[in-house]
């Protein structure tokens, strides 16, 4: 008897539990930071610490958010480690893979990828890893990169928003899609064609009606062509990044039935937000591709429940709020991005459950899937082996969002007042509560997670 005392670090006990196998009354034993065991409630586990749950919550994986732009160095005014894995943690996020660009320098280098986690070492409170770019003139850099455990490439088909991030053409990007494909690694597309946004009008001014235009559904749906062409000629592993619209669907899904190696993506703003319902001036609501018509939403919701968009993730890309251009409201001039990284489980809770969509869907797209993406294969499910990530979350609990109270950096983002379902009441880190105080992230390489 005396062994079994205190046989775990931590026992969570619980109703509603959400494993592999859907939510179920278990216990979960955590030793050294992994599930060790997963036993029905009323096993009686015994661990040195011993949560119970309330009858309202529900122990989920924590969500990995593959599409995070930290900004830091560099940029650290417009978002940094500390800022944005607080907000991670806060909303259940557990995991985040960093963008290569916005940071001075980009990920692009190996010595670019040194300078960031030399910077987000001591500051993470959730995992980080890092995806590395590709952009001319850097196909030599590819293989040391991923060497160094970058979770694949981000490329862009148009101007990315910063000079030191150029983009690539077509022919480019086979170039090192090619080069990706001899050692297995990730190509992720920021697909708009830069030739049919330069055709589109001009987005000058305040009418969210007039920068709609200047991004045209067809300047995603020809880049996205593009991609999956590419890819079927190469055979790499491609994604595609925050998909806007929904024209492209038919296409993606006729790729994955030939067995093109593609993933697609969207995020909460495309499945939360319409282009009807934005105010004259909203630059808040600014991104690239950008959110589109109600009837474009549905679609998107329609592509998830298919399994021909993969997964959701945030595409938190957030600035100062003078780069929001908030006094004119300019949508030409405004930074493009939405901050979102703490709101995106409740964002999708909201909307999945008055759609009769379960806790379990969502969960998945938001961690399960993202984590397979990335190929973290002990993160996103509450399973043996796994990392001790998770979150209690109250599914019923409601809250208007304080932009005031949020975590990341600058005050500003499109759902500030806006009522949503679901609250996340803690958050664990390898079986250790995130106390938002004392950073104990670990900075994650491709291989070895």
């Amino acid at each position: 008897m005396s062994e079994a005392i205190g046989a775990y670090d931590l026992v969570i006990r619980g109703q509603r539990i959400l494993t592999t196998a859907g939510i179920a009354p278990r216990e979960v034993g955590i030793r050294d930071g992994v599930i060790v065991a997963i036993e029905p409630l009323g096993n009686g586990l015994t661990g040195t610490e011993v949560i119970e749950l309330a009858d309202d919550e529900t122990l989920i994986p924590g969500l990995v958010d593959t599409h995070v732009h930290v900004n830091e160095p560099g940029r650290t005014e417009w978002e940094g480690f500390a800022s944005a894995t607080r907000a991670a943690a806060a909303g259940g996020v557990t995991t985040i893979i960093d963008m290569p660009l916005n940071s001075i320098p980009p990920t692009t280098s190996v010595d670019g990828l040194e300078q960031k986690r030399v910077v987000a070492k001591d500051q993470a409170f959730v995992d980080v890893g890092f995806w590395g770019g590709a952009i001319p003139g850097n196909k030599k850099d590819l293989r040391p990169l991923h060497d160094e455990g970058v979770f694949g490439f981000k490329c862009f088909l148009l101007h990315s928003g910063v000079d030191e991030f150029p983009h690539l053409d077509a022919d480019e990007m086979e170039e090192d899609m090619k080069e990706l494909k001899s050692f297995d690694s990730l190509m992720i597309v920021h697909a708009e064609d830069s030739h049919a946004i330069d055709r589109a009008p001009h987005p000058g001014g305040d009418h969210y009606e007039t920068f709609l235009a200047s991004r045209p559904r067809g300047a995603e749906n020809k880049a996205i062509a593009e991609v999956i062409e590419r890819a079927r000629w190469t055979g790499a592993r491609a994604h595609i990044l925050h998909l806007s619209s929904s024209d492209a669907l038919p296409m993606i899904a006729s790729a994955k039935r030939d067995g093109v190696n593609l993933t697609v993506e969207t995020c909460p703003h495309y499945l939360t937000l319409m282009a009807e319902e934005i105010p004259d001036g909203a630059t808040a609501y600014k991104c690239c591709p950008p959110i589109r018509e109600a009837s474009n939403r549905e679609l998107l919701w329609k592509g998830l429940q298919d399994g021909t968009i993969d997964c959701i993730v945030s595409d938190h890309s957030p600035s100062t709020l003078d780069l929001k251009d908030l006094e004119n409201g300019d949508f030409a001039v405004a930074w493009g991005g939405v901050s979102s990284l703490q709101l995106g489980l409740s964002l999708i809770w909201t909307e999945a459950r008055h759609r009769g969509i379960s806790l379990e869907q969502v969960v998945s797209w938001m961690a399960e899937k993202p984590a397979a993406l990335a190929r973290l294969h002990n993160k996103g499910q509450l399973a043996l082996g796994y990392d001790a990530d998770f979150s209690i979350f109250a599914q019923d609990d409601a809250y208007v969002v304080d932009v005031k109270k949020l975590k990341h950096k600058n005050p500003i983002t499109p759902y500030d007042g806006r009522p949503l379902s679901g609250v996340v009441r803690k958050t664990f880190l390898r079986g250790s509560q995130i106390d938002f105080q004392n950073p104990g992230g670990k900075l994650i390489r491709r291989g070895n997670v």
